[in-house]
């Protein structure tokens, strides 16, 4: 893993969380996109070096909501960036993670992503994150 790539907020209302981002941060969002394999709108916040995706809920039976209607409003997932997904998801299957995604799937911002359940992650949910190269 290379880096943290992102940090994952679940939000009820992104207009409104857009708005308090972009006071806290100083910083306008980027893009705002909707990953409809996921039942959710997404808006991305770059401050520095760091990135912020902000999530809400589109499927009421996706996991946002679900994850909004158990925990309420916060931090969703962390996300990390690598160079090869697919050995990534072998690599750690084979340490004993268990990788939610039999293959990385299309994400947001221009991503191939896959998940660790996190109950093999001490409660939290790690997303692994590759750029889609230009040429696929």
């Amino acid at each position: 893993m290379n880096k943290i790539e992102h940090i994952g907020i679940a939000v009820k209302d992104l207009k409104a969380s857009n708005s308090l981002f972009e006071k806290l941060l100083g910083v306008p969002h980027y893009k705002i996109e909707e990953v409809v394999s996921e039942g959710v709108r997404t808006s991305f916040f770059q401050a520095g070096p760091n990135k912020i995706e902000l999530l809400e809920a589109l499927d009421q039976q996706g996991p946002i909501a679900k994850f909004l209607d158990k925990k309420g409003e916060g931090v969703h997932h962390i996300a990390f960036a690598v160079d090869d997904i697919v050995s990534e998801m072998a690599r750690l299957t084979a340490e004993g993670f268990t990788v939610l995604n039999k293959e990385p799937k299309k994400g947001a911002d221009n991503k191939l992503v896959a998940f660790l359940h996190p109950k093999t992650t001490n409660g939290v949910l790690v997303e692994l994150c590759q750029e889609i190269p230009e040429s696929l």
